[in-house]
């Protein structure tokens, strides 16, 4: 069972092993799934277990 997300829509962040995808805006996080938009990679989904998004804003 997952637990609730530590990440809300607004919220600005960075994925640690993408770099080059640029900053994202949380769009859901939605059972330990996060979707993101991405600036240059677009929107992608993320599993909240296997990867550690960095938070740079709180929007």
């Amino acid at each position: 069972m997952t637990g609730p997300s530590l990440f809300e829509p607004g919220m600005i962040v960075k994925h640690p092993g993408q770099p080059d995808w640029g900053l994202g805006q949380v769009q859901s996080a939605i059972g330990g799934k996060v979707t993101v938009n991405f600036q240059e990679a677009g929107k992608v989904v993320i599993d909240e277990a296997q990867v550690g998004l960095v938070v740079v804003s709180y929007g």
